[in-house]
């Protein structure tokens, strides 16, 4: 922090001195009360994922952007390049069937991750989630409207490489990312595009899905690995 000129004690010692903030905390049970000072003040706000993991939280969020606010939410998977081919857009592979996505660490902190680098190559219209196995090693099966079923591996101790995997009824493809930094920029890129011009990169209902499959997830395992409907 040594490089950073002005630092404060408190988050709310900022009002008055900034136009926009970031809160880049991925704890999403933090968010509300983080973000409540400045969207009081009227505050445009990016807030790390994921945005939040209760469902009175979302609704609060929901309610907020339903009074106009500026709030902005995402993971950085939305923006890696090597996905973005396959956005909305497969048709090399056919139907897709089934999309494996692994990801590391807890699906409450992490699962984001692997949510929003598949949700930009299906789309809305997720029906429900099922969380199988225990909290350190877990598998979340999804299924979509579409008819293609996700399948997330959330381990713990995983060694994450980043990679999915694409089936569809013409064929399948292993899609490999590793440039962080283009992905990060680009998300940034996004929000002050947001500010400048006040459009949505993407509407709010996406995110508004991402939390509910999320929530749904912590549900699933919390009541015995049930299925969740979105």
């Amino acid at each position: 922090c040594a490089l950073i000129p002005n630092v404060v004690e408190k988050p709310e010692e900022m009002l008055g001195q900034i136009d926009a903030l970031i809160i880049a905390t991925d704890i999403g049970a933090e968010h509300v009360e983080r973000a409540r000072p400045f969207v009081e003040a009227g505050l445009p706000i990016f807030i790390d994922k994921p945005l939040c993991d209760r469902q009175a939280d979302l609704q609060v969020f929901s309610g907020w952007l339903k009074q106009g606010l500026a709030i902005m939410s995402s993971s950085s998977l939305r923006y890696c390049k090597e996905l973005r081919p396959y956005h909305g857009c497969c048709s090399e592979l056919g139907q897709l069937r089934h999309i494996f996505a692994p990801m590391a660490k807890q699906w409450e902190t992490y699962g984001i991750h692997a949510l929003e680098a598949v949700y930009p190559i299906l789309g809305p219209g997720f029906v429900s989630i099922q969380s199988l196995g225990e909290a350190e090693a877990r598998v979340l099966l999804l299924k979509h409207r579409s008819g293609c079923l996700v399948s997330i591996a959330c381990i713990e101790d995983l060694h994450y490489g980043g990679a999915i995997c694409l089936g569809g009824t013409h064929g399948h493809k292993e899609i490999l990312f590793s440039d962080t930094y283009q992905a990060f920029r680009d998300q940034l890129l996004d929000f002050i595009n947001f500010l400048q011009s006040g459009v949505r990169p993407y509407p709010f209902s996406e995110t508004e899905e991402l939390m509910r499959l999320l929530i749904g997830g912590i549900e699933s395992q919390q009541q015995g690995n049930i299925e969740v409907l979105i």
